[in-house]
This record gives C-alpha cells, structure tokens and sequence, in this order.
C-alpha cells in the first residue's frame, strides 16, 4: 500500500523496476493495477511470487486473519544479499539493510532467540523485500526532507503467523511502533503489517495532523481487501512546507526537538556504523559523534542524536539497546530551519535532484544530489565536482528565467 500510494503520487513504475535490480526476476514481476476501494481510486501494488505463487491471506468472519504457511522465509543476513543484489544508491542499500536488522532484532527479542538464529517469514518473502526495498527508493527519488503520518489504526481481532495465533496487532508489529500513537479501529482484521510498520516507524519523524503544507499532489495505495464502509487505502500527500513571519506562531511546537547524548567508552568501533543506522532508520533527525575525554583521561565517542520530541523515548530505548552505555541526557532545543525543496534540473549529463534552502523566498543555498552526480559522473565519464557545478548552473540559469 506504501508503494502504491508513492508511485499513484508520481514515482514512475519503470524507476522502481529499476531500483530492485536483480530483485525482480523480469521488468513484469512487478506491475500496478488501478482499484477502487469503497468509492476511492487507487493504484495497487503487485508482486509475481516466487516460483509464480502469490502468498495469500484472508479474513475470517470472527476477525482471524490466515497467511499461507508455504511462504520462504530467509535469515537476515540472506535478505541482505538480496539488497546487494537490488540497483539501489549506496544509502539506499544501507538503509533497506539497517531496517531488516531493526526487524529481525525485533523478532529474536520477541521469540528469545539469537539474530543469527531468526528467520523472518512472512516479511522474508521475496514480494516483502520487493515492497521494503521500492518504498526506500520510492522515498529517496521524491527526496522529502521530512515525513509525517497520522496515527496508526492496528484493526482488531487476530492474525494467523508462522509461529500461531496472535492479537492484533502483532507482536513484531507492536514493538515496530513503539513511540507511535496507535488505536484499535472498528475493522476486523490486521490493519497495519510488519511490513508497513517498519517502514512508517522507519521514518515517520512525527506522529499528527497533516502539517501545514502548500499540497502538490496526492497519491493512493490499495490495499487487497475491500472493506464496505472504509476505503481500504493508504493516502500519501506530497507538498511544500508553510513557513514565514505570518507563521512562525503556529508553527512554533515543531521548532523543538529532542537533544539525546550518551558517552561512550567501552564500545568495539565497529558498532558505530550500526548505531547510526538503526537510530536514523527509527526517525532521528540527525546522528553524529564527537571524540570527548572521559573520566580517568580516557578517550571516549559522544553520541548526539537529534529527533522530535515524540520520537524521544523510542530512541533512548534504542540507545540503550545497541549501546554499552548506562545512562542518557536528554533536553528539548529551540531550532530554525530554512524553507526546504527538492528540484530536478536538467543538465548536459542528465536529470539531477537539487536540493534548495530558501528564507522569506530568498535562495540561500543550493546542494545537489550527491548520489545523482555520482551516478551522472560515471555514466558520462566526468569528474564529481564537474556535475555538481553543472546541476548548481543549472539551476540558477532555469531561475534567472523564472517569470518575476
């Protein structure tokens, strides 16, 4: 459904197609169809199984919801060679990976077991790691600087896994959401998935109403069942920022964040990355680490994480989950952004994003793509940084010919 509602936004199908690489055994295993969901066109998401079988679940009339138990199911590790194997940017894989970590955590947390012992099944099946691995490149091509959702409604009744049957939500799919208001609907079945609570608590950096925005489109993803009186649709609404002096009032609560701090002296170096990984793809604002001297003149690594305030609390879980340190400061801060876009300039060596930072309209910064130059450099044989001031030409050149 996340899928569907991206490319129904504007994510063409052949880029995703493109993204997954080895993923997709042919360009026709992955295909749209247009829906209508209780009154609501939407564009549906499909997937060809492997070995030509689709997975399939149904719901019950007592609210069960059953899922074919002749579904593969993969390691974490095998699901990560299967991301190497997708044409993803480097991000792009490293993010796709760090969530499928984030979840099979998750699952051995949940079932005591080892990681390298956990087989993911449902979400392991290679239609799942399609839809993960679409979503993160359907997301880095639209290049929004910061996503909202709305809360979660989880559904009710129960849900046939691998392992038995649960309550909805899911086990794996509660712990996926900590952090994230979610409420039981009216709906007899399993309303989110781990799929798409790994994805929505991946990067969701706030929980509420729909922001102020200026709205550039909108897109709707389908879901399989067609439920009489709800549309079974995902809504995605892309658009700009509202932000000014006429603004600044109303829009001051989403000023502050959440400054989160450990010290660290005790961690083998390699863990670092990992960190980094998980706490961005659990929707921290920003990561970074600052070498400190600590006590008894030891050198030590300053962990700073910045997030909403909401996402606080997960975070510090996360934090002390992944982390050898025992304790954690934390403070709200005051913060002011520029207006922020995403453009797409053409150049001589083809299409690339620019991203724009603009006060009161006045254009402050212009930062191209890095992964698009690259990518644009090696095709076209070109160094990097000729690109990159290829894409910045551009882009003033197309805004001096702005009408005024």
């Amino acid at each position: 459904m996340v899928l569907g509602a991206l490319i129904d936004a504007g994510v063409p199908l052949a880029e995703i197609r493109r993204a997954l690489g080895s993923l997709a055994i042919d360009p026709e295993a992955v295909w749209t169809e247009p829906v209508v969901r209780t009154g609501i066109r939407a564009t549906k998401f499909c997937v060809r199984g492997e070995d030509s079988a689709h997975t399939h679940s149904h719901a019950s009339a007592a609210g069960e919801t059953s899922v074919d138990q002749h579904e593969p199911h993969r390691t974490v590790t095998q699901i990560e060679a299967l991301i190497d194997g997708s044409a993803l940017s480097a991000a792009g894989k490293e993010r796709s990976k760090a969530l499928f970590r984030r979840l099979g955590e998750v699952e051995a947390a949940i079932h005591g077991v080892p990681l390298d012992h956990v087989h993911l099944h449902e979400v392991g099946a290679l239609d799942s790691v399609i839809d993960i691995v679409g979503a993160v490149h359907a997301l880095e091509y639209l290049g929004a600087d910061r996503i909202v959702a709305s809360p979660l409604n989880v559904g009710s009744g129960s849900v046939r896994a691998a392992h038995g049957v649960y309550p909805v939500p899911a086990p794996a799919t509660l712990q996926l959401l900590a952090g994230a208001p979610v409420y039981a609907g009216p709906q007899k079945a399993e309303m989110v998935t781990p799929t798409g609570a790994l994805l929505v608590g991946g990067y969701a950096a706030a929980f509420g109403p729909l922001p102020r925005m200026t709205v550039r489109t909108v897109g709707y993803g389908a879901g399989s069942r067609d439920f009489p009186d709800t549309p079974n649709v995902l809504r995605v609404v892309l658009g700009d920022a509202v932000q000014g002096e006429e603004t600044a009032a109303a829009d001051a609560a989403p000023g502050r964040v959440a400054v989160i701090e450990a010290e660290i002296d005790d961690m083998t170096p390699q863990l670092f990355g990992a960190v980094m990984d998980t706490l961005l793809s659990a929707g921290a604002l920003d990561v970074f680490y600052t070498p400190v001297q600590m006590k008894k003149n030891r050198p030590g690594t300053l962990l700073t994480v910045i997030a909403a305030p909401e996402r606080r609390a997960a975070l510090t879980g996360l934090i002390f989950r992944e982390t050898t340190t025992i304790g954690v400061r934390y403070r709200e801060s005051e913060r002011e952004v520029l207006d922020r876009e995403t453009v797409v300039v053409a150049t001589a060596v083809g299409p690339i994003r620019v991203k724009v930072a603009r006060q009161r309209g006045q254009v402050l910064n212009v930062s191209p793509e890095f992964d698009d130059c690259v990518r644009a450099a090696r095709a076209a044989g070109r160094p990097v940084k000729d690109v990159q001031a290829l894409a910045v030409r551009a882009f003033h050149d197309r805004l001096q010919g702005a009408p005024a």
